[in-house]
């Protein structure tokens, strides 16, 4: 066959709706046309293996920072600038073979349920239902069977932390262009797990999600097999698409089931084995445990989980370092030195700028967004550094009170490399405690971390999920419910093809 002609497009946000806060268009960063190839993803370009597989066309991707819920206006904005670059890209090269849906897959929308679901039927007015369309998602995504009908394959990442995001997407390209080459929509088969648990139990580091994502690539390699991926969901938003999920995809029958039933009674069967990845307790009992630690166990790592930008958060909940400024233990400067990133205060940014490095000021931070578990917290202290600039930050400013280093910034920030802080004269090497807003710790932190503790504290993503509320997610579900009265039915869905209808209920 001719060369397939394939477009790019998506949204991707990871949504908490227990933050306050509003995630905006801009929030995005959207790339169009040529963009999208020469800036995000080199490994479409011509010269590439995968860039000379195809005529690939970029319309308009978006990936915005996790957050609170997408504003109505900015979804509507982005998804009908998505439609119209659709249209010219058809009427400039003829009718689409197929599209890569470049989504996360936890994005919710004011007042629109299973957001990406709704995005996807658009464009599939556009580019008609003999298209066929690939999406790459986030194990941290949810696969409604809508979705799952609207799309002819869909794949997720199979490493939390997230190693293989790349590696994701290239497979998702793939496999688009092995079905268009075989001519042959593949069979979808789709199970729901009633399980609903938060990153931090499932990270692959860890059993049992390291078996259990182990054993996707052998349901992979069976014959008949295409793709076989596991969604963890996310536990953080309040949606009735809201659960864990197996789907298989493939030419085979009888394969395509086994092998979505395996992964399935796998995950099942392991719920209750799912443990925290590492030690947790309250932000104070995590504060004594550092302290006690002796210098083998230094720096000492805490999470600061509740209010985790890169989960959702909104990122300027002051509350933990409100608690941690109350500790007698770190009000003098010879007091153990302590890094704490990070909290938004844009006018306590300005007003340090504008002292510069070395003076000493008072200002307030934190809050505006999300008030919920604290108020602003005030700090005096001295000017560490400055840096600006940042792609997330903009602005960044380190003040120093006792012997804690507060970074502030301008716009909220997550901080996951080394460089993060080295950039702002901090080592945290050599501090003695680092306290992170984060759930598990990214790669670089770990391998960083002597010792770590996750702190069980407030925020849009709390890790004590009960406490958050959760009223429209299907029940009976676990951990929520540790009783069911029958076993789940883990059953092979077979979800019709896209360009057939689908009937019944969105279970």
């Amino acid at each position: 066959m001719a060369r397939p002609l394939i477009a790019i497009a998506g949204l991707a946000c990871e949504t908490s709706t227990f933050t306050p806060s509003r995630t905006s268009a801009a929030a995005f960063h959207p790339q169009r046309g040529d963009a999208i190839l020469t800036e995000r993803y080199p490994f479409l370009l011509p010269g590439t293996p995968l860039g000379d597989s195809a005529a690939w066309h970029g319309a308009l991707t978006g990936h915005a920072l996790p957050g609170g819920q997408v504003t109505r206006e900015a979804f509507e904005s982005l998804a009908s600038e998505i439609v119209t670059r659709l249209h010219e890209i058809i009427a400039a090269h003829g009718p689409l073979d197929g599209l890569w849906f470049d989504i996360h897959g936890a994005m919710v929308v004011e007042g629109v349920s299973d957001s990406e679901a709704v995005l996807l039927r658009r464009i599939r007015a556009v580019i008609g239902p003999s298209a066929l369309v690939s999406a790459s998602m986030d194990l941290h995504g949810n696969v409604s069977r809508t979705l799952a009908h609207a799309a002819d394959l869909l794949t997720c990442y199979r490493t939390a932390p997230h190693v293989d995001v790349r590696a994701t997407r290239e497979r998702a390209c793939r496999n688009l262009i092995a079905c268009l080459r075989r001519g042959q929509r593949p069979l979808k088969a789709w199970v729901p797990v009633p399980i609903l648990l938060p990153g931090e139990q499932t990270s692959t580091r860890d059993e049992p999600a390291r078996s259990i994502y182990a054993a996707v690539e052998a349901v992979e390699e069976a014959d008949g097999v295409l793709d076989a991926a596991v969604w963890v969901g996310y536990a953080w938003a309040d949606e009735p698409r809201n659960r864990a999920a197996v789907v298989v995809t493939g030419w085979e029958r009888g394969a395509v089931a086994r092998g979505a039933e395996s992964l399935a009674r796998l995950f099942w069967n392991a719920r209750a084995e799912f443990m925290f990845v590492a030690p947790t307790g309250s932000f104070a009992e995590c504060l004594d445990a550092a302290l006690q630690a002796d210098a083998s166990r230094r720096p000492f790592f805490i999470s600061d989980s509740g209010d985790n930008p890169t989960a959702g958060g909104s990122g300027d909940v002051t509350w933990g370092l409100t608690r941690l400024l109350e500790r007698e233990e770190f009000r003098a400067p010879t007091g153990p030195t302590v890094i704490y990133a990070s909290v938004p205060g844009p006018e306590a940014v300005e007003i340090a700028v504008r002292a510069g490095v070395g003076a000493t000021v008072t200002v307030a931070a934190g809050a505006e967004v999300d008030d919920l578990h604290a108020g602003p917290v005030t700090l005096t202290g001295r000017v560490h550094s400055i840096k600006e600039g940042d792609l997330h930050a903009g602005v960044e400013v380190v003040l120093q009170v006792g012997s804690v280093f507060a970074i502030l910034t301008k716009l909220r920030k997550p901080y996951h490399l080394e460089r993060d802080f080295t950039q702002l004269d901090l080592r945290p090497r050599e501090a003695d405690v680092v306290i992170v807003k984060i759930g598990y710790l990214e790669p670089e932190l770990y391998a960083m971390a002597k010792d770590w503790m996750l702190g069980l504290t407030p925020g849009g993503v709390d890790q004590n999920l009960e406490r958050l509320g959760h009223q429209r997610i299907r029940r009976p579900m676990w951990p929520f419910d540790q009783v069911f009265g029958t076993d789940p039915d883990l059953s092979a869905r077979f979800i019709p093809m896209s360009d057939e209808p689908l009937t019944g209920v969105d279970e």
